[in-house]
């Protein structure tokens, strides 16, 4: 009899209700549950998760290092247990979390590949946009780095959730977190023309009636195609950096840091539930950042 049977259903119900997590993020956490599961058949007697100690999860993140997983892979896991634990305090399975004083490993932050300016001009210039799919690509790429959209955000694109003449659209993030975005005059120029000029002639198919961007067959565009179209224009603008759609987006909020926006504009923007998280778009150097400081501290306003 499978004794933590129970609790895998229960945290993905809450996972699914409770957080609306998308079916790869949920997939992450039962994978974290089931490397604490066994863990806990082969060092301790394979005693159920409202059992388990703060001290025996400490020998389990040692046991995940010396098997040889990466700091990032121990993190994201001891991520996945806390989560598990807040679960099961939720549903009054256990009265304290063992889990709540863990650490994770300290991570280097590793800065995402961007593009300058000029380098994402170059491969929309290559763009032959004397056919329909040059057309939509060239739409879709500047959408992309104008509104700083996840690929997954671009390819579900809907047309009910473009609002061109009020200047934004709306978007579907992670966890099904919808917001808006501001989109300039170039982009909602390339949409219309997409959609008036290419669109209009594809046969779509039923469940894409609403998708902004097609395929040739009429439907959604998958994201290995998106990445295919960015790395094969890279390597025809001669530009070496390991790139992918998400350089796009990166790009999109240094470009705006750097240009002077402010850094809870930009979280906004790109849907982030920490300002923790924006901050890695920063590569502001270090005179930029301390004039800012300066300018702004109380303290320094009236000196």
């Amino acid at each position: 009899m499978n004794l933590w049977k129970p609790y895998y259903t229960g945290f993905k119900q809450y996972l699914q209700l409770e957080r609306s997590l998308s079916g790869n993020s949920i997939e992450a956490y039962i994978d974290d549950l089931h490397k604490l599961e066994s863990y806990s058949e082969l060092f301790l007697q394979y005693i159920t998760p409202d059992k388990i100690t703060y001290k025996q999860l400490q020998k389990f993140v040692e046991w995940i290092t010396e098997i040889g997983l990466s700091a990032t892979t121990q993190a994201r896991i001891i991520s996945g247990i806390k989560t598990f634990y807040k679960f099961m305090l939720l549903e009054n399975e256990i009265r304290q979390s063992p889990a709540e004083l863990l650490e994770t490993p300290k991570l280097k932050r590793k800065l995402p590949v961007f593009l300058d300016v000029w380098e994402i001009d170059k491969m929309l210039s290559l763009i032959d946009r004397s056919t329909p799919e040059g057309e939509r690509n060239f739409s879709m790429l500047e959408t992309l780095y104008s509104c700083g959209l996840r690929v997954s955000e671009l390819v579900n694109l809907k047309i009910t959730d473009l609002h061109l003449k009020d200047d934004y659209i709306k978007v579907t993030g992670k966890g099904n977190k919808e917001r808006l975005v501001p989109i300039g005059n170039s982009a909602k120029k390339l949409i219309n023309n997409y959609i008036k000029n290419v669109r209009v002639h594809l046969k779509v198919k039923k469940e894409a009636v609403d998708i902004l961007y097609l395929n040739n067959r009429g439907n959604k565009l998958s994201r290995v195609m998106v990445f295919y179209i960015i790395k094969d224009l890279a390597e025809k603008a001669g530009i070496k950096k390991v790139l992918s759609p998400h350089s796009f987006r990166h790009s999109f909020a240094t470009h705006l840091v750097e240009g002077g926006a402010d850094l809870r504009a930009v979280q906004e923007m790109l849907g982030h539930s920490s300002i923790t998280t924006t901050e890695i778009y920063t590569h502001l150097d270090r005179q930029f950042l301390r004039e800012n400081i300066l300018s702004y501290h109380p303290r320094n306003r009236k000196f």
